[in-house]
């Protein structure tokens, strides 16, 4: 049988469309190799793909690559001092390139909004719930906490919205795997957690959420809830058998968030998120840029065509630039 793939390449971020018809493997790729980070998380999201490819294609083979990266080493130095989330996928990308493994997966809110050249975003999967997650012992919302509680994040992104929210509150980093921040939470080092409710629920963890922060309250980052799965340019055998676990709904959204962090900047040093929703035909945006300490806070909304994310996404950014966030983003840097 011949594989026919067609790839729509969107202006600035590449996401192949296959065609779902029933495939037959390739004599040479009867073995699938996932290059996945380590952690509980990571190897929950990566099994999770594994599973449903030995679904979708029972004469195939899938394994798993476990690797260590640079981002999970680091531990005692927040992620905006040390390069950011995409420490999290360079070592899967040199494990791709080096052809130990055909893809890998990453959550989308770790992906760089730009990949290095050779490498696509074959698929984004269907998202889980997007929201932040309020995670305490002994309070069950944010707002319950007294003047001078402590409440631990890692993301920048979360520290500007709490202390725009919140500045009675003492915000200290967090960091570690999904385990290993509930256990400093657990030894008292904290009066509250902020994690992402998609890792606490895929990780069997959903009954440690004591209330969940809407989008209007913490607006998420781009891609946060969503999997994205990476591939070397040209492996049009392996985004064929990849093709039906894409999400075309999640796509369009998740592509308009990631533009406005292209835009901007958005990165582990910058505090932005975006957040978009699909309603019929038409895509609905929002988004914020601020200073760390909350001081600057800057919010705006956009919507138009679905079928074109990425303007839609340009269209937030556009409004956030023009109500001052370059004089934010150039302060922080």
């Amino acid at each position: 049988m011949v594989l026919r793939v067609c790839c729509r390449m969107p202006p600035t971020e590449s996401l192949c469309r296959v065609s779902t018809a029933p495939i037959t493997l390739p004599a040479d790729m009867q073995t699938l190799t996932i290059a996945s980070r380590e952690s509980a998380l990571a190897m929950w999201q990566a099994e999770h793909i594994r599973d449903r490819l030995r679904a979708l294609h029972p004469g195939c083979d899938v394994d798993i690559l476990g690797m260590t990266t640079r981002g999970d080493q680091i531990l005692d130095v927040t992620l905006s001092k040390i390069g950011g989330k995409g420490l999290f996928v360079k070592e899967l990308e040199v494990a791709l390139e080096a052809g130990r493994a055909d893809l890998a997966v990453h959550s989308m809110k770790d992906v760089p909004m730009e990949l290095p050249p050779g490498f696509t975003l074959a698929v984004i999967g269907e998202r889980e719930d997007p929201r932040d997650a309020f995670v305490s012992s002994r309070y069950a919302h944010l707002s319950d906490l007294p003047p001078g509680g402590v409440v631990g994040t890692s993301s920048l992104r979360r520290e500007a919205q709490l202390r725009a929210r919140y500045p009675h509150l003492a915000v200290k980093p967090l960091r570690g795997n999904v385990g290993t921040r509930l256990k400093k939470l657990d030894e008292g080092q904290f009066d509250a957690i902020l994690l992402a409710a998609a890792g606490l629920k895929r990780l069997g963890l959903g009954a440690r959420i004591r209330s969940l922060l809407s989008v209007e309250d913490s607006i998420p980052a781009a891609g946060q809830g969503a999997l994205g799965i990476e591939i070397r340019s040209g492996r049009d055998d392996v985004a064929a058998l990849l093709a039906p676990l894409d999400h075309p709904a999640t796509a369009v959204c998740v592509r308009a968030e990631r533009q406005v962090s292209r835009v901007l900047g958005g990165s582990c040093q910058v505090p932005l998120g975006a957040h978009a929703v699909l309603e019929g035909g038409i895509l609905r945006i929002a988004g914020f840029v601020a200073r760390p300490d909350g001081s600057a806070f800057i919010h705006e909304r956009a919507e138009g065509d679905a079928a074109d994310p990425e303007a839609v996404g340009q269209a937030l950014a556009d409004k956030l630039l023009a109500q001052g966030a370059r004089a934010v983003l150039d302060a922080i840097a």
